[in-house]
């Protein structure tokens, strides 16, 4: 009489596993999942080189990490819209309709072009400290004062428009090591500034993510010393041609860092 009941505890198990597997992103057999990679220019995959043609200015990269993940999990469907300078809006207003009821899983960066990242690093690059720390602090509190509300509005039409998604929301890296015997015409003190810029930004979305009930990529620690002026081999580029592709993940930096830290979210 025990041996039935024990059966049917086993299969409940089996079924409970499989479908555990289908929801996270460290599937390695991601039959039934539907994957949908929204965002801005590190989740396109901006500085890391073979775009796609079909993209145009969003840049989106076949080294990006959502299509390297594509590539080694063959999921039953896989739609790829991030885009250079996307901001919370954009995304809002260009890429939300690729989600469905039938979506599975969403990864997503966004919020750094919100604070004006990249005009911020602008400054920094070419003025004074003191100028660099004005535009930092300017930067960290539109994060921690407006960009929470964006972010909220964002999530939330992400539940609603695939309700039954794993979503992975993936952070932005240290650009730079703090000393050390790189040259590259940048004060430490702007260095640290530019850092402290992205800790801001990152624990307001950490926070917010996890009121959205969503998982948290934190890719700070993965891509400790391979920042710019790092011990080890680079994962970002520094002031480079194409100007859009400064400070961005090179395609070690995708592979090496966002893809092992979304695969395990």
């Amino acid at each position: 009489m025990l041996r039935p009941a024990r059966a049917m505890s086993v299969a409940a198990i089996a079924a409970l596993l499989t479908l555990t597997t289908l929801f996270t992103a460290s599937s390695a057999n991601a039959a039934g999942v539907n994957y949908v990679a929204l965002g801005d220019s590190y989740s396109a995959g901006v500085g890391a080189g073979s775009y796609l043609s079909d993209s145009g200015n969003c840049k989106r990269s076949t080294n990006a990490y959502p299509y390297l993940w594509k590539n080694a999990h063959s999921p039953s469907s896989f739609s790829f819209v991030a885009c250079s300078g996307a901001r919370t809006g954009d995304v809002l207003s260009n890429q939300i309709s690729a989600l469905s009821s039938s979506t599975t899983l969403v990864s997503l960066s966004v919020g750094g072009n919100d604070a004006g990242f990249a005009d911020t690093m602008k400054t920094c690059v070419l003025e004074s400290d003191s100028t660099c720390l004005s535009a930092v602090s300017a930067a960290q509190n539109y994060a921690r004062n407006t960009l929470p509300a964006q972010l909220d509005k964002v999530y939330s039409t992400i539940h609603t428009k695939a309700p039954n998604a794993h979503v992975v929301v993936l952070g932005y890296p240290h650009l730079y090591k703090i000393g050390g015997s790189c040259i590259l015409g940048i004060s430490d003190t702007k260095r640290a500034a530019i850092n402290g810029a992205a800790d801001t930004l990152d624990d307001v979305i950490a926070k917010r993510v996890a009121n959205a009930g969503f998982s948290f990529g934190d890719v700070r620690s993965i891509f400790t010393e391979h920042e710019i002026c790092g011990s080890l081999t680079t994962w970002l580029n520094s002031a480079t041609l194409p100007v859009d592709e400064s400070y961005h993940p090179k395609a070690a930096g995708q592979s090496g860092g966002y893809l092992p830290v979304f695969t395990q979210s």
